[in-house]
């Protein structure tokens, strides 16, 4: 049941489109994967089916298939993904060694995205300003192995003030109205109002000025929605040009997406045809409204104060020396957790910091343990303990159960090659390191 407002709303702007927009309520919901290629470098997946023309990682599910309970998921091969939300990272399209922002990053399928594009290479800031909402895309950057992502919890307005003209490309993929998900949450129909999406569209004008800002001369900024109303996507864009004419859109040749449409829009400014919009009755997902924006001039981003660097402690000198890990970066310490850092990590002080770089481990009274994220993004270790995925031991392992080998000291335990998590090996027992509170039940 569609709310009537919505329903006259878009009967009136597609004319003899509406039919068909309708009928697209009526089939099964598209609902796709993307792949890892920090982690797996083939898509010979039971659950892939067709790929998705706009992400070349980007796959449709198979028909019955049920990925995110499979082993692989734990081990951050992929990352289950609507479609049409693909989109505005590929629009991004940032490049190793860059400085990117996800403005509005929860729960970390963009972000996600953005860091297999980074390969490693630069630096990545994630934000999201709800506190729940960013725990778990810190947790999905950790199960993806992203190594150079600073993941925070603030208000956009604040990271203006510490981040002017610094980076090189921003997305905001908006807090809208969510129109796009009414086949996906019940709360998105009825949630929705005329006054919601006004609400939505102030609140986006407020989240794109402070992009803008952040945003260096000649940076390329993408600004998402997943609704379809011209007040939150068209006219959002079209005040923030008039508003800030430094910037313009930037029209690309995208076969697979619609135009925007400017007629839709009281005084709209000038290149609003070359936003896209992602339609569900033209393409095999739930729609979506993208523009790429780029910043006039052309400088580097702004150098600001960098992070102190540490020296490595000691004991976590040694076990990286023994287990012949290789890594990049500087050491950052929060209380007892120590991070590896990029080396352009800008001053944290001040700032709600859940993730900075790539958690190495804790000391604990004189000794090092491991963590969790240091597990998922190794490739090789000295000690594995490797188990086919569809093992009894995996599904042992994945309930914190202790496992039996002949391994000693920590030894990484992986399904099919691909790490999941630590166990601890003595006398013929591997004690289970399992994060606990990522156990199946």
């Amino acid at each position: 049941m569609l709310p009537e407002g919505f329903s006259q709303r878009m009967q009136r702007l597609l004319g003899a489109e509406y039919q068909d927009f309708l009928s697209s309520y009526e089939r099964p919901r598209n609902t796709g994967l993307r792949l890892n290629p920090l982690k797996a470098a083939s898509p010979c997946l039971p659950f892939c089916s067709d790929g998705i023309p706009w992400e070349e990682n980007g796959f449709y599910l198979a028909e019955g298939s049920r990925p995110g309970l499979h082993p692989y998921h734990d081990a951050g091969l992929y990352y289950l993904q609507e479609p049409s939300a693909m989109a505005p990272a590929r629009l991004l399209c940032p490049e190793p060694g860059e400085r990117v922002l996800d403005l509005c990053a929860a729960p970390g399928g963009k972000s996600t995205q953005l860091g297999a594009m980074l390969q490693g290479e630069g630096l990545l800031v994630c934000n999201e300003i709800h506190p729940k909402r960013a725990k778990i895309l810190s947790s999905n950057i950790e199960r993806m192995g992203i190594a150079n992502a600073l993941v925070l919890n603030e208000h956009p307005a604040r990271l203006e003030e510490r981040f002017p003209s610094y980076f090189d490309r921003i997305l905001v993929d908006a807090p809208c109205s969510g129109e796009g998900m009414f086949r996906k949450e019940d709360a998105a129909v009825s949630d929705w109002s005329e006054e919601t999406v006004a609400m939505c569209a102030g609140r986006q004008q407020e989240i794109l000025h402070s992009a803008a800002q952040m945003l260096r001369p000649g940076g390329v900024l993408v600004y998402s929605t997943c609704t379809f109303s011209p007040e939150e996507n068209e006219g959002v864009i079209s005040e923030f040009l008039k508003t800030h004419p430094d910037f313009s859109v930037e029209a690309i040749e995208l076969p697979y997406f619609d135009r925007g449409r400017p007629e839709w829009v009281e005084a709209a400014a000038p290149g609003l045809e070359g936003c896209f919009r992602l339609w569900p009755h033209k393409l095999r997902g739930e729609g979506h409204f993208a523009a790429r924006l780029r910043r006039g001039g052309d400088s580097c981003g702004a150098e600001l104060p960098l992070h102190k660097a540490l020296p490595l402690p000691k004991e976590v000198k040694a076990f990286l020396s023994s287990n012949r890990i290789r890594v990049r970066g500087k050491a950052v310490l929060f209380g007892e957790t120590v991070y590896l850092a990029p080396e352009e990590l800008p001053e944290l002080a001040g700032l709600k910091v859940l993730r900075a770089g790539l958690e190495l481990g804790e000391l604990r009274k004189g000794r090092f343990v491991p963590g969790h994220a240091l597990a998922l993004w190794l490739k090789e270790f000295p000690s594995k303990a490797d188990f086919p995925a569809d093992s009894p031991e995996i599904n042992a392992y994945l309930h914190g159960q202790t496992l039996f080998g002949a391994q000693k000291d920590w030894t990484l335990v992986c399904c099919d090659g691909y790490s999941l998590g630590w166990a601890k090996g003595s006398g013929g027992i591997l004690k289970n390191h399992y994060p606990k509170g990522l156990r199946r039940l």
